[in-house]
């Protein structure tokens, strides 16, 4: 099994602020140039996207994704799992929050996907590490503006 690929990076937002943005998967499109759409295909009883079909365009990564999210460590980690894709044969990660102070929260992203194409490993690894900063930075940008 390969290794997941991750960043971290500094926000100065509180934890709170930062969760409630990354718990809105709804709302990613908003702030996230990777991703195009959201349709939210579940929740659970705390009205939590528990499943959604997302449409995402990460320059050469394109594809229509259902993934199924994971609560049980929120807010500290959020976690998603691929259910179903059009090319995409694997696209796990997780979100993991630590709060520095009270106004400095640090987000670490984890991701690995696999693709049904035949693509050399590190190719794909430079891809997810790209995806992961951009993803980051426009989170960032989006709660520091």
């Amino acid at each position: 099994m390969s290794e997941m690929s991750s960043s971290t990076i500094i926000i100065e937002a509180d934890l709170a602020t930062v969760s409630a943005t990354l718990f809105e998967i709804e709302k990613y499109p908003e702030w996230s140039g990777a991703i195009k759409k959201v349709e939210v295909l579940e929740r659970d009883e705390q009205t939590r996207v528990v499943k959604a079909k997302i449409v995402i365009d990460a320059g050469a990564l394109k594809d229509s994704v259902t993934l199924t999210y994971d609560w049980s460590q929120a807010p500290a980690r959020l976690e998603f799992n691929l259910d179903d894709a059009n090319m995409l044969t694997k696209m796990d990660g997780a979100y993991i929050l630590k709060s520095i102070d009270s106004d400095t929260t640090s987000v670490t992203y984890e991701l690995e996907v696999g693709i049904s194409m035949p693509i050399p490993a590190m190719m794909i690894r430079k891809q997810e590490k790209t995806t992961i900063d951009q993803a980051l930075a426009q989170l960032k940008s989006h709660l520091e503006e």
